[in-house]
Parts: C-alpha cells; structure tokens; sequence
C-alpha cells in the first residue's frame, strides 16, 4: 500500500514539472532551433536583392533599341548588342525597349519619341535612319549607333576626326572598301563593267558607292550605276544592271539585303556574279564578300554602353569603333552555278 502511494505521488510530480516547462507561451515549438547547415541571412538597407549584378551596384537601366529594318544583319547587331549589356550587367539589371521600324523612316522617329517618353537611360539606333531619328530627338539621352558605315555622311558632319561628339557614338559595319575592290579585281581580272547596285535613299550606300567607285576605275574597270529606290523596283533596276555590266558590287544596304531573293532571281539566270559588301547579302544574291560580323559590332557597342552607364564614360570623347575583323567568305552554290573557281583563303557562307 505504501509502495502504490509513494508511485502516485512521483507521477503527480512529473506532471507538475511538464506543466513548468510548458509555460511561457510555448516559443520552443514556434521557434525550433535553426539548422546550422543553412546561412543565415544579414538584414540590410532599402530590402535590396543580396545577388550583386556583374558590374556595376545592381542598378536596372532601361535600354532602348530602335532597329530601323528586319534582316539578318541588323539582327545579329542587336542580339550582340543585348548579350553583351546581359552579361556584363545580369539579366535582372537590364530591360529592353524595342521597337523595329519595317524599313520606314518615319517609324524610326515614332519609335525614339516612345522611348524619350518612357526615359530611357540609353538608346541604341541600329542602322542609318534610327541614328538620325535618334540625333533629331534628343541631344541629352547617350545615343549609340550600330551598323553604321560613316557617321559623317549620316550626321552631315564636317571635318570628320572619328568622334561625333555631343551625345552620340557607336560603331561601324564599314568593311575596308579597298580591299574590296581588289578582291573583286583578283576574281574577275578580265572583266570590263562593273555596275553598282543601290538604293539612292541610303546615304551610306551611296557613301560606299561614291569610294569604291575610284578605286574600281583606278583597277581600269569601266563603272556605271544602277539605284533602286524602293523595294519596289529592285528587281527591274537589277535587271538594267545584268544588261550592262559584267559584274554586279552591292554595298551594305538595307532595301538590298531585305530583297536578296528577288535580285538572285535575276542575276544568276543572267550569269552575272554579284560581290556583297556584307555576308548577309552574299548569302542571298552574292558570289563572294570581304564581310565584318555584325555580331561584333553589336557586342562592341554593348561594350560601350556599360562603360557609359556603369562607369561614367564620357560618350562625347568615345571614338566610333570598327569591327576587330573582316574575312573574305564566298557562297558556294552560287560559285558553282556561275563556274567561279575561289582562290584559298575564302571561308564557306554558312547557309540556313
């Protein structure tokens, strides 16, 4: 009997030391010690992301692109453009306004005006007339060009140094026209016509046209132009220049490179070989190019715009830049349609 008391009592006991530990509203269960295999995370100011950007404080900066047309070359300028600025300053620090202009002028303006509305931070103009819609908006906003041949035709400067100067500089797509010329000599030697096809709305074809123009006719080539205003009449402008000339050059120009189907239509069937001043070109309509990568420039001018935005760059003293390369590239089945033999040296225009 005395064993059975004094068990009840020690059960009373434990029970009113539970009901002692219990007490003080129970943080144990609420709060369970925290796992030392985990970081524990440092409070701090403004509940910024802990993640730091690649460069720069984790600042997001608002991009405008303007691209004034739709081709392969231009694309690939805005999507070395993008990579470069994504990966030098994280994905989640960019943001990019984009607006395509479809070949109008006039929608280049819309596009700019839209993004002077929305404060961009930058702007990239991407071809000759997004630079100069770009040029007449703003004189406050860092404007960079890209795929442009020659600011000075573009802006109408004098005494061109290689700095534009103000708010704007960028990058070229000019390959070296010399070299061009005589590529175009090492080919078709005994060629006696050279006909140059462009569109007459683009300064800087007409630029390119006006250069290797000289150096054709110091080569003693006989040299005629043939410019199509529109796409309209590319194919019929195409056409006169067949008639005319034993080779057809293209210099790096937008109307031309959206219709390169439309003028391969005509010059192949006319057995008259076409030297591109761009890959893209060649790859439609061309036998050989001496081509830049618009990728690079489009890299190169991200590279800039992080300089400028994250580091304070001075974008008046920024010198236009070029393209670290140029290669000498030739399409094949174009080549072997026309019985052109390709000296060494030429790389194969990699087709879609």
């Amino acid at each position: 009997m005395k064993k059975k008391i004094l068990a009840l009592l020690l059960a009373c006991m434990m029970v009113a030391g539970l009901a002692a530990c219990s007490s003080g509203g129970g943080t144990q269960e609420s709060n369970p010690p925290q796992d030392e295999t985990q970081p524990v995370e440092t409070a701090q100011s403004g509940g910024g992301d802990n993640t730091a950007a690649p460069a720069g404080d984790g600042t997001k900066y608002t991009i405008g692109i303007c691209q004034q047309d739709q081709h392969p070359a231009l694309d690939a300028a805005t999507q070395g453009f993008k990579e470069a600025l994504i990966e030098k300053l994280g994905e989640a620090n960019v943001e990019f306004k984009e607006g395509n202009a479809s070949g109008d002028t006039a929608n280049c303006s819309t596009i700019i005006n839209g993004f002077l509305s929305e404060n961009v931070d930058l702007i990239l103009a991407n071809a000759t007339g997004s630079l100069q819609a770009a040029h007449s908006a703003t004189a406050d906003i860092p404007i960079l060009g890209t795929s442009i041949t020659d600011y000075a035709t573009a802006l109408e400067l004098e005494d061109w140094s290689g700095t534009v100067g103000g708010n704007i500089s960028g990058t070229s797509d000019l390959a070296p026209l010399d070299q061009q010329a005589e590529m175009l000599h090492e080919l078709f030697p005994d060629a006696q016509s050279v006909g140059l096809l462009y569109c007459s709305g683009e300064p800087n074809s007409v630029y390119q046209c006006d250069v290797i123009e000289g150096y054709l006719k110091d080569m003693g080539y006989s040299v005629s132009r043939f410019a199509f205003t529109d796409t309209n009449d590319v194919a019929s402008v195409a056409q006169t220049a067949c008639d005319s000339s034993d080779v057809i050059y293209i210099p790096t120009d937008n109307t031309a490179a959206k219709n390169t189907e439309a003028i391969a239509n005509v010059v192949l069937p006319a057995g008259v070989p076409v030297v591109a001043g761009e890959e893209g070109i060649c790859k439609g309509c061309g036998a050989v190019t001496l081509t830049i990568s618009y990728y690079d420039i489009g890299y190169i001018a991200g590279e800039m715009a992080c300089d400028i935005l994250v580091n304070g760059a001075d974008i008046s003293t920024m010198a236009v830049k070029s393209a670290p390369e140029v290669v000498k590239k030739y399409n094949a089945a174009n080549c072997e349609a026309l019985n052109i033999t390709v000296p060494d040296g030429y790389e194969a225009v990699v087709m879609d």
